[in-house]
């Protein structure tokens, strides 16, 4: 993902794909560029809802967090750059999640990290179809396989 390098993160907060979505965590492995880049994996707890992020040693995670979805053991850690996936996300930039509000709380009380969206390009909505709840902010950009939005 060439953005990446053009943002050159210090930290780079990336995701346990689930269902169908883009294996951005594969992707960033692969990635020479973020060789010497920390990574971090998200860490989702039911009661109360809420996500941290814990340093990622590359290595395949040895956890599943309360959602099921892969984790990790690291220390807790706050990325600089965060790659965020979206089932579904509109022109001006907002994402539709899963639904359980985990990235959306984690990114409201980290309003200084810039987030990427990572979408598949038939996500995209219609603007009408997504009411942003006042919580919510707008993504910094979206990957899909078109290209940079």
């Amino acid at each position: 993902m060439s953005v990446l390098a053009q943002l050159a993160p210090e930290r780079l907060g990336v995701y346990g794909a689930v269902q169908l979505e883009f294996d951005a965590a594969a992707v960033c492995l692969g990635d020479e560029s973020l060789e010497g880049t920390p990574l971090a994996l998200p860490f989702s707890f039911r009661h109360p809802v809420r996500m941290d992020y814990r340093h990622w040693n590359r290595l395949p995670p040895t956890l599943r967090d309360e959602c099921g979805i892969p984790a990790c053991e690291g220390a807790v850690v706050v990325p600089d750059v965060v790659l965020a996936p979206c089932v579904g996300y509109t022109a001006s930039g907002y994402r539709l999640g899963h639904g359980g509000g985990y990235f959306d709380r984690w990114l409201a009380a980290h309003p200084h990290v810039t987030v990427i969206g990572v979408a598949w390009s038939v996500g995209e909505i219609d603007e009408a179809e997504l009411q942003p709840q006042p919580h919510d902010r707008s993504l910094d950009c979206v990957v899909s396989e078109l290209g940079v939005r």
